[in-house]
């Protein structure tokens, strides 16, 4: 077999992957779970973070309806085929190249969240450069099989997850961990400081980030039912994320989880029953390592498909080479952890994910209305004048 046909039955391959419904409830659902169940959401709402996490959530859901419609509105095209179906072609790949950095760059992001986290926790003795590398190329060799691949993994191991965290927070409660009085006063200070957490920083995490939905509903088989399925996972997961931080104020109170790098492992750490259940950071430790893996994969499987369609060759032909340079720069990108995350939650949310999971987004839907509408008129005259 030559080259050339070589190429046309790995793209074809390539264009026949599929997922199943509840392979996207996985994906949906560890991706919003992240790297973020560690760090904690909506901290900075103190007592009222519970009441902050369901006015995101309720705010939430409308961006992701947005996001399900945009998808509606070009059926089996992925973000990057929007694009053109918009534009033209050079413009269409200046607007792929542009997110399909911003794709990349976040996973360099989930990734050194992962690195930092297992560097002061499993293996404080071993380079973060190490533990990063390992987990990349295992993330290269996923994206190199396929989504299908990534779908079948988070499908497998997510009960896994769901298990351990509900062990942990059986045990905090068992061990007498849990302090009603950290929530305490309710409204306190009002509703302006919950209005400051809530926007926008727990409006583009983890909702906004679901503008990965414009190029992973295209693979998904049945696809006309996944809404109500998509809507459920992210409830799930919101739900899911919205008790892990209450049950880290309850442990920790609002002052120590705040002045934490990773306020679940700390949580976790004070686990002791009968001095025999004790020290369960793996726990953590696995759930955020699941959570980062899928949630990685995706951002980079975006900058792939990016690549993709600029390029016009199978995303598989750069899994690898970009898995090392996502490695590298996940390095680079913060001298040290407080850099990493003071560049994540001062100026990216303003400087990028505004305009790109909003802004552009709310652009590209528009024109397609547009287009749609005016395709709509043409087709009405010409059916009156025959």
């Amino acid at each position: 077999m030559d080259l050339a046909s070589l190429k046309g039955s790995e793209s074809y391959c390539m264009l026949k992957e599929k997922i199943s419904l509840t392979q996207l409830a996985a994906i949906v659902f560890n991706f919003q779970i992240g790297s973020i169940i560690a760090v904690g959401l909506g901290l900075k709402a103190k007592e009222d973070v519970w009441i902050a996490l369901l006015i995101a959530l309720i705010i939430g859901l409308g961006i992701v309806y947005f996001f399900i419609y945009m998808t509606t509105l070009a059926p089996g095209k992925n973000l990057f085929e929007m694009f053109e179906q918009c534009f033209n072609r050079p413009i269409a790949i200046f607007l792929s190249f542009i997110y399909a950095s911003y794709f990349f760059y976040y996973g360099c992001r989930i990734i050194r969240d992962f690195g930092e986290l297992i560097a002061s926790t499993v293996l404080p003795n071993t380079p973060i450069e190490f533990s990063t590398l390992a987990l990349v190329l295992v993330m290269g060799y996923v994206l190199y099989m396929g989504i299908e691949v990534l779908a079948r993994t988070a499908e497998i191991f997510t009960p896994y997850g769901l298990v351990l965290i509900f062990l942990l927070f059986i045990f905090l409660y068992m061990g007498k961990n849990l302090d009603l009085s950290n929530i305490k006063p309710v409204l306190g200070e009002g509703f302006k400081p919950l209005w400051n957490v809530i926007f926008p920083f727990e409006l583009v995490r983890p909702y906004g980030q679901l503008l990965v939905l414009t190029y992973i509903v295209s693979n998904v088989s049945n696809a006309k039912y996944s809404k109500s399925l998509i809507i459920f996972s992210v409830v799930s997961s919101a739900l899911l994320l919205i008790i892990t931080s209450i049950m880290i104020i309850l442990a920790l109170g609002h002052e120590v989880a705040l002045r934490s790098t990773f306020p679940l492992l700390s949580a976790a750490r004070l686990v002791s029953i009968g001095d025999f259940i004790q020290r369960i950071d793996a726990i953590v430790v696995f759930t955020m390592t699941l959570g980062t893996l899928v949630k990685g994969c995706i951002y980079m499987y975006g900058g792939l498909k990016g690549l993709e369609y600029i390029f016009k060759l199978p995303f598989r032909y750069f899994s690898i080479p970009m898995s090392c340079i996502v490695a590298m720069f996940s390095i680079f990108i913060g001298r040290n952890y407080t850099d990493h995350m003071n560049e994540g939650l001062i100026s990216n949310p303003y400087v990028l994910h505004i305009p790109l999971q909003f802004g552009f987004p709310t652009l590209i839907v528009l024109i397609l209305l547009f287009k749609i509408s005016k395709k709509q008129r043409k087709s009405g005259k010409a059916n009156q004048e025959g």
